[in-house]
C-alpha cells in the first residue's frame, strides 16, 4: 500500500518509496531476529554481543554507534547483558574514568552459538533477491544512509 496523500509528484514518490522501505525493513528484520526469542536476547542485545564478539572490548558509547542505539539505551541494554554474566565492565587501567564493556566466555559460547543461524537466516531471507539485486539494496542503503550524516 502507497500513501493516500494527495501532494506533488515529488512528495507522493517520496512518501510511497519511504513507506514501502520501512514495510520492508521491518518484516525483515522481524523474519531475520524471530530466533532470538529462544535465547532470551533483544535485537539490540544480540547487536552489542556481535559488536564486541568480532571487534573486542569497547565503551558503552561505541557499542551504541556500531549498533545505532542512544547511550541511555545502551545503559539498559549493557545492564541486562551483565545481570546474565554475557558481559562485565571493566576501568580501564590507564583511564579510570573509562569503562570498557567485555564478552565474557558465557557470552562468546552464547553468541557462537546462535552467529551461524543467524547468519544462515539473513542469507535466506535476502534471497528472495538476486545477487545482484542484494548488491544494488546495499549500494542505494548505503548511498541513503550516508546522506544523512
Amino acid at each position: 500500500m502507497g500513501t493516500h496523500y494527495e501532494g506533488t509528484a515529488e512528495e507522493t514518490l517520496a512518501l510511497d518509496c519511504y513507506i514501502k522501505l520501512s514495510r520492508a525493513a521491518e518484516s525483515v528484520s522481524q523474519q531475520i531476529n524471530a530466533h532470538l526469542r529462544d535465547h532470551d536476547l533483544t535485537i539490540s542485545q544480540f547487536g552489542a554481543l556481535e559488536a564486541l564478539y568480532h571487534l573486542g572490548p569497547m565503551q558503552s558509547g561505541e557499542i551504541g554507534q556500531k549498533i545505532l542505539k542512544t547511550s541511555g539505551n545502551m545503559t539498559m541494554v549493557i545492564d541486562h547483558l551483565e545481570k546474565r554474566g554475557l558481559v562485565t565492565r571493566q576501568r580501564r587501567e590507564d583511564d579510570r574514568r573509562c569503562v570498557d564493556i567485555h564478552l565474557t566466555e558465557t557470552g562468546r559460547t552464547l553468541i557462537e552459538a546462535i552467529l551461524p543461524a543467524h547468519v544462515a537466516g539473513v542469507e535466506a531471507t535476502l534471497s528472495a533477491l538476486t545477487q545482484t539485486e542484494q548488491t544494488q539494496l546495499a549500494a542505494l542503503c548505503r548511498t541513503l544512509g550516508l546522506a544523512q550524516a
